[in-house]
């Protein structure tokens, strides 16, 4: 009686082991990748190059144009996304100045199409110094 129930117990086990490394096997092999974007095309124009993506950057990169921050960056960011600098122009609401200013950089400006990961992060990336 004793031997039977062992016996009974280690078909068990065995059965456990088999059916765990054939649903492992499968899980593994029916694992699809991941086809995610893992750079944005536009990473260089946020920031790191003389030309910006003024639909995705961050109000602080227009620090580095001389005039632009805060006042004319902070209208530029609030009223984005545009299609072109004539929308630009006219939903951004320049004071004379600022709009004098803004036409002094323009040409460094493009339009990309906005991404969701940047528009959050476009008034405030809470980076301080």
């Amino acid at each position: 009686m004793h031997l039977l129930a062992c016996r009974m117990s280690e078909e068990v086990v065995g059965r456990r082991n088999v059916m765990s490394k054939v649903l492992g096997t499968a899980a593994l092999l029916s694992a699809m990748p991941a086809f995610a974007e893992i750079d944005y095309a536009g990473v260089g124009y946020l920031g790191g190059s003389t030309t910006i993506d003024v639909n995705n950057a961050n109000i602080r990169v227009y620090a580095k144009l001389q005039g632009m921050y805060p006042n004319a960056a902070a209208k530029l960011v609030k009223s984005a996304p545009y299609k072109d600098k004539a929308e630009m122009y006219s939903k951004a609401q320049f004071t004379a100045k600022e709009k004098e200013i803004v036409q002094k950089y323009e040409n460094r400006f493009i339009f990309l199409e906005p991404k969701p990961e940047y528009q959050v992060d476009m008034l405030n990336n809470g980076l301080y110094r």
